[in-house]
């Protein structure tokens, strides 16, 4: 929907068009990615990992938040890093997002929740990401989710941005599943969008992946030693004082 014109209001344009990285953007993540597989014994990068390194890609400030929504900031953009495994970074069709912790129990006060009516439940959970996102989108412009799909070597990767938003809560139904997890549906489609663990109050969106997502595949370095590391910097016994 095209956004109203105000007199009153200065307009605020995000760094780049959503999921149109800059020009720059797949060498300049290249280049951290091939520094990680160089100086690490095995090819690990975690979601803080993924969080620095795209604040640093896109020139924006990497503030770790405990809501998980705005984990990186430029001026008035905000976004929340996700990193997830697969076989085929460049081709994978839906993931699923570990998207914090939604407890009936600590928002509600709660006491029975595993064997609640499921949609009433479902409602609760859901609110509580609204709630959530509405709090981080009071502060921001714009508040989107960077995903890093990644391969277990690293050498394939896919990156793809979707906007954070709102889910209207009667958009969708909710059913235990055969784990005894609670599974919310959309009520037009039935396509399976939510995932809530009881044991843990582990919140999972599933997001489709854009065919315009951004795939790269690396070339792995050769391995730095700790030796070579060491010699590289000149360390020198003194650097270690004994307290």
């Amino acid at each position: 929907m095209q956004s109203p014109r105000l007199r009153s209001v200065d307009k605020y344009s995000a760094p780049y068009p959503l999921g149109v990285f800059p020009s720059d953007f797949p060498v300049r993540l290249g280049r951290e990615i091939v520094y990680l597989l160089a100086t690490r014994k095995t090819p690990r990068l975690e979601g803080n990992d993924w969080e620095e390194i795209f604040a640093a890609v896109v020139g924006a400030d990497w503030k770790p938040s405990n809501v998980g929504l705005d984990d990186v900031v430029l001026e008035q953009t905000a976004w929340g890093a996700k990193t997830v495994k697969n076989r085929r970074p460049s081709s994978v069709q839906r993931v699923r997002l570990i998207s914090g912790r939604n407890s009936p129990v600590y928002s509600y006060g709660d006491s029975e929740i595993t064997h609640c009516e499921p949609n009433e439940l479902g409602r609760k959970i859901l609110e509580i990401w609204n709630e959530r996102v509405t709090s981080i989108r009071k502060l921001y412009r714009h508040v989107r989710t960077v995903v890093l799909v990644k391969s277990d070597d690293l050498q394939e990767l896919a990156i793809f941005e979707t906007e954070t938003i709102l889910y209207p809560v009667n958009n969708f139904v909710w059913q235990w599943n055969d784990n005894e997890n609670l599974e919310g549906l959309d009520l037009g489609t039935h396509a399976h969008k939510f995932t809530w663990q009881p044991h843990g109050s582990q919140f999972t969106l599933i997001e489709d992946v854009p065919p315009t997502r951004l795939a790269i595949r690396i070339k792995a370095p050769p391995k730095l030693s700790k030796d070579d590391v060491i010699d590289t910097v000149n360390f020198d016994p003194s650097w270690v004082q004994i307290l």
